[in-house]
């Protein structure tokens, strides 16, 4: 009986240990087609939430770069909230004076972009045309040249009929050019004004979030960690999520400096250089050099086109955008790299590959927040230290 009981166990245990191998390589079949449809559906997701997921994610950094200050005024014996809203209202504050400033010249600039291309297309089509009638006259010279070899002597020249010669029906000249791109920046506009009331609505729920964060998250984490089983994972947890928030603060905050400071030198050059408004073209050079490399080319074209408004044609519409581009070189090739050291190895081409994914998904924000977002995955994937060969993927050459 007992021997009849044993064949029975094992032939179960053997019946389930085939059964588990048989959903083991089931699921190692179907492994790939699922993880596939997994990526699929994570991008689907991440395009038609981008509203939502760029709020979340502007909100989380600016509250994990504030919230090591809210502790230590925690520890000062502050409360939460007071220190919260103290330090908002100090990020806020210079932002929303430095737009206010930045406000006039930027409408002005704007309501000159179709002048400046009006006048851009003019230029242009006044030199295609004068090419085409350099081109016109030689053709010209050849023919006769061409005409008075092969002619000769002839004889019965005379009495050849001479079709009189009919000349080519003027055409009106319509500029297609100009006038799309006056629809164009017309269109803008109305675009920029129709979507002021939805960028305010989404400015407010930011500020508002990052306030809940800094003053409510802390709890949240806490009961999160007190529902893991063991103490060395609550420990090995908090170590983690420590570490990370620290190397993220600190990246941040060091970007943000060496970004700051690049958009005062750059407007302090441009001051003594002469060019107008330089204060809006050092805080847009600022902010776009959150974007590594298409930001400092972004900034050329936009020094290039003011300078043509300022100068008109000529070499000293270069000067402008080659001072700023020295100082990025400067900033790009020697501070970052000595300030910021291992923190900033990041292969040139994942960024390029990463910023174009990022305006894919979500426009020109994705863009500005690309940079610091694979940052930050590096950071969470050195501390936890999983998936090492992505890590040296995207270190690698940098």
């Amino acid at each position: 009986m007992k021997e009849m009981n044993s064949h029975i166990t094992d032939g179960i245990e053997s019946k389930s240990a085939k059964g588990l191998d048989h959903l083991k390589s089931s699921i190692l079949v179907i492994s790939a087609p699922v993880k596939c449809l997994l990526v699929l559906a994570i991008l689907y997701t991440l395009y038609f939430a981008q509203s939502l997921i760029l709020l979340l994610l502007l909100s989380a950094l600016v509250a994990l770069l504030l919230s090591p200050w809210v502790s230590l005024l925690k520890r000062l014996f502050i409360p939460r909230t007071v220190s919260a809203v103290i330090l908002l209202t100090m990020l806020v504050m210079p932002v929303s004076f430095l737009g206010l400033e930045l406000a006039e010249p930027a409408q002005k600039w704007a309501k000159l972009m179709p002048k400046l291309s009006v006048h851009l297309t003019e230029k242009i089509d006044f030199y295609s045309q004068k090419f085409e009638t350099q081109q016109k006259v030689e053709g010209e010279v050849l023919k006769q040249s061409k005409k008075q070899q092969d002619q000769g002597f002839d004889l019965f020249a005379w009495f050849r009929d001479k079709a009189p010669e009919q000349k080519a029906p003027k055409i009106e000249d319509k500029n297609v050019v100009t006038e799309q791109l006056k629809m164009s920046s017309m269109s803008a506009a109305i675009t920029i004004l129709s979507a002021a009331p939805i960028i305010i609505a989404q400015v407010l729920s930011c500020l508002i979030l990052i306030l809940f964060l800094l003053i409510f998250g802390p709890a949240l984490f806490e009961a999160f960690i007190q529902n893991l089983p063991s103490p060395e994972k609550k420990d090995r947890a908090m170590g983690l999520v420590n570490s990370i928030q620290g190397e993220l603060s600190r990246y941040i905050i060091t970007v943000s400096a060496i970004n700051v400071a690049l958009g005062i030198a750059s407007a302090a050059v441009l001051h003594l250089w002469g060019m107008e408004d330089a204060l809006l073209w050092g805080a847009l050079v600022g902010l776009l050099n959150f974007m590594p490399y298409l930001g400092a080319v972004i900034g050329v074209i936009v020094l290039i086109l003011a300078s043509v408004v300022q100068y008109g044609f000529g070499w000293d519409m270069l000067i402008p955008s080659g001072l700023y581009l020295t100082l990025n070189l400067i900033e790009s090739q020697f501070i970052t790299p000595t300030i910021l050291g291992r923190r900033m190895k990041i292969n040139p081409l994942v960024v390029v590959l990463w910023l174009l994914v990022c305006a894919w998904l979500w426009g020109v924000i994705g863009v500005l927040l690309s940079v610091p977002i694979l940052v930050c995955i590096k950071l969470i994937l050195v501390q936890l230290g999983v998936w090492k060969g992505a890590i040296r993927i995207i270190e690698s050459g940098g």
